[in-house]
Order: C-alpha cells, then sequence, then structure tokens
C-alpha cells in the first residue's frame, strides 16, 4: 500500500468526529456497525483462548480480518490486566492465561448488518461541524492538552492501575514535562533498554493514549486501516489507530516507532506536521485533520536488532530523551538489595562498552515476583540465564560476588520418582 501526499482539504469538506473504531464510507441509505468499546478485545481473547497455543498480533488479526495495530493494542490492553501473557518477545506472541476465557465470554454479540465495499469509492465529505475538543483533564492526574499542565506531586495511576512514581526532567516531574510538551505540540522520542520505563511514563503522562505497538511487519494499513471482510462476506473499511487518534483529538504512541519500515512510518508525518492532515488512499481519497489534541510520542530501543533511528524520524521528534532504569526505585519497591547491587555493577560495565546487557526494571520487578513464588535461589538462577549467552559469564561471576555462592541457570532437574 503506498502512502498519498496530503492535499488541502476544501472549505466546503471537513469530516466529522468518530470516536468509535469503526467508521464506513457507506453508500447513501447504507446502515454502518460499530464495534463497541471492549468488544474487540473480547474477540481478541477468545482466539487466544480458542487457541491454547502462542500467537502473534498479526495472526490473530487475520483470523478476525481486522488491523494489526489495533490488535496489538487489545493484546497489549489484555496483558497489562493479567487477561493475557506475553509468550515471546522476538517475535512478539501472546498466549492465554486463566482468565482470558471469561474476557472472552464477557461481551461478544453478533454483529448487525455491515455495508458491502463500494465499488467505486468516493472521498467521504460532509457539511463543517465543530471541532472536537481536546481531551479534558482526568481526576487524579493533573494537566490536560488544552492548558498548561500542573506539575504532579505524587505517583500517578497508569491505565493498568498501576502507579507510576515520576522522576525528574529537566527540573520538573517527567509527566508534567510530557504533558506540557503536547499542550505545545512538540513530538518526543523517548530511548532507552526496553524495560526501562518508556511505555510507563507515557500511559501516565497521556492515559488517553493510543498505542501502535512497531515491529518489522507493520504496515500503513496498521496506522490508516483497511477494508476488512464481514463474516457475511461484505466489506467495511475499519480506520486504525492513527485515524481514530487524529479525530478524537488524543495521544498516539508509536511503541518500537524504529522497527517499523521507514516508508510506513512515513504516513505519520503529514499528520505531525503543519499540514495536520493526511489522505487515505484506500478508502477513497478521504481527508482526515487533526482535532486539537492530536499528539505523537515515540518509543526506540537502540540496541534491539534492526531498530534505525533515521534522519527523517529524528527531526520529526525535536525532543529526545533518554530513558534508563531507575534503581533507586526498585530499591523503594522492595526488590531484593542484592539484586539491585548486581543491576548497577552490570549497568556500570554496560556504559564502559564491557557488556552488552545489564538487568533493567522490569527484569528487577520480575525477580521480586520469582523469589515471593519460587524461592530467592529460583530468582537469582533466573537472572543469570536470562542474561544473552555472549554476557552469561560476566553476569554470573558479578551474580556470585554479591550473593556469595556459585549459581547456575534455572534449569528442569532429575525426574521425580514415585517413592515405595
Amino acid at each position: 500500500m503506498t502512502t498519498p501526499a496530503a492535499t488541502p482539504t476544501p472549505a466546503s469538506a471537513t469530516i466529522p468526529a468518530a470516536p468509535a473504531p469503526v467508521v464506513t464510507p457507506a453508500p447513501a441509505g447504507g446502515s454502518v456497525a460499530r464495534l463497541r468499546s471492549g468488544e474487540l478485545r473480547a474477540m481478541v481473547a477468545k482466539v487466544l483462548a480458542d487457541a491454547g497455543a502462542d500467537l502473534t498480533p498479526r495472526t490473530i488479526a487475520h483470523t478476525l480480518n481486522r488491523s494489526s495495530g489495533a490488535v496489538g493494542n487489545a493484546c497489549k490492553v489484555l496483558t497489562d490486566r493479567g487477561e493475557a501473557e506475553v509468550a515471546s518477545v522476538a517475535p512478539l506472541a501472546y498466549r492465554a492465561t486463566a482468565t482470558t476465557a471469561a474476557v472472552a465470554a464477557s461481551t461478544i454479540t453478533p454483529a448487525p448488518p455491515r455495508t458491502p465495499r463500494p465499488k467505486t469509492p468516493k472521498p467521504t465529505t460532509s457539511a463543517p461541524i465543530a471541532a472536537p475538543t481536546a481531551t479534558p483533564a482526568r481526576s487524579g492526574v493533573g494537566g490536560s492538552a488544552t492548558g498548561a499542565a500542573v506539575v504532579v506531586t505524587g505517583p500517578v495511576k497508569r491505565p493498568n492501575g498501576m502507579d507510576y512514581h515520576p522522576r525528574l526532567l529537566s527540573g520538573m516531574p517527567d509527566v508534567t514535562a510530557l504533558r506540557r510538551l503536547r499542550d505545545a505540540g512538540v513530538a518526543a522520542l523517548l530511548y532507552g533498554p526496553p524495560g526501562t520505563g518508556k511505555t510507563s511514563v507515557v500511559e501516565a503522562a497521556f492515559p488517553d493514549c493510543i498505542t501502535v505497538q512497531g515491529d518489522g511487519d507493520t504496515v500503513v494499513a496498521d496506522f490508516v486501516g483497511d477494508y476488512t471482510k464481514t463474516p457475511d462476506g461484505e466489506f467495511v473499511f475499519v480506520h486504525g489507530p492513527l485515524i481514530r487518534a487524529m479525530r478524537e483529538g488524543v495521544a498516539l504512541f508509536i511503541d518500537d516507532a524504529t522497527l517499523i519500515p521507514p516508508t510506513v512510518l512515513a504516513v505519520v508525518y503529514p499528520a505531525m506536521d503543519g499540514r495536520r492532515q493526511i489522505v487515505i488512499k484506500a478508502a477513497g481519497g478521504e481527508v482526515v485533520d487533526a482535532a486539537p489534541g492530536f499528539y505523537v510520542i515515540a518509543g526506540h530501543n537502540p540496541g534491539v536488532h534492526g531498530a534505525v533511528l533515521t534522519d527523517a524520524l529524528s527531526s520529526r521528534f525535536s525532543v529526545q530523551v533518554a530513558v534508563s532504569s531507575d534503581y533507586d526505585l526498585a530499591d523503594q519497591l522492595g526488590v531484593d538489595r542484592k539484586a539491585v547491587r548486581v543491576a548497577r555493577n552490570l549497568a556500570t560495565r554496560q556504559d564502559k562498552g564491557e557488556i552488552g546487557w545489564a538487568p533493567q526494571l522490569r527484569e528487577l520487578l520480575a525477580f521480586k515476583k520469582i523469589a515471593a513464588v519460587l524461592g530467592i535461589d529460583a530468582a537469582v538462577g533466573n537472572l543469570v540465564g536470562i542474561a544473552p549467552e555472549e554476557d552469561r559469564d560476566t553476569v554470573a561471576a558479578v551474580v556470585r560476588d554479591a550473593f556469595g555462592r556459585t549459581v547456575a541457570p534455572l534449569a528442569l532437574g532429575a525426574r521425580i520418582t514415585a517413592k515405595p
């Protein structure tokens, strides 16, 4: 799919706001079916529960005839709620948990009839309407997309219910700084190793954000949407996360943006610059303007294989912020002090170029959970086992010095035999 050049919108043709995820350029007299809130998430949960195996977002999207971007966002929400879990990172895949089936049965209802794909689609036009207002400040979060964000004074609730503890950025809480950048229309790129908290700070700063999980298979349709075949054989155009974020005036978080092919990511650029507009060629040249409050923020993992920060991408993000692990927070959250000491030691060696890996906050929080479930020895063994092979000897030596004993990677032992 190619991305058309943006063209100005005639004064008499503006696009009405469409907060729901499914909108179709239907012919006169047609009816349009929209997914209810949480319905796609339930559909994804059902596919995971029925499969009983690890599935990638693209596989699930093919099964449901839905956008991979929307399905990836649904998978992430399910994971944040403990209703699914990440099975692997490369390739990104998910699997069902004990609660997935219950989610699948909670909101799925038969879809009403939908309109067929028009043979000769034309640009969607309508009478001018008032632009949607920006998302207002939410209770307990502070700040808005319409004025200077207030200074955050304590932990911030993320959408998954977990607390985010703000860190300083240029003398102010990072959550406040990001909200003020949004108010000023200055795009930000957060970069650092996986597990350092890039997603956490974005979700804390922008609870209204829509996420696109980037990878090498991401295509233009994952941003703008595509025609989807319904069970009755008809076609509808399902708008993607970029279009929903533009129309609703909310933040769009492009995670792992540098894994997305540059020619695909270019579809977002007209929405970020002074045009704040894109043209959806696949939908017959439909023109979409960004509502007030629309904002783009991205994440970049420099050490991930295949991540390329192009000049075109870098120039679109005027503010670029390095994100590293907050080891002091790991201490405060009750992670074993010896494990934190190991992480600090390895991080120092990583900075010097002696090794390529060090445990981040994500790994330390996992260490705490494993220790609580399987015991400290299992957690320590796992810490050695998750290190890349080329760094494992160094990690094992640092762990031995901190814990006072030689530790092997976590592994299965001899078969358990029944006693006579």
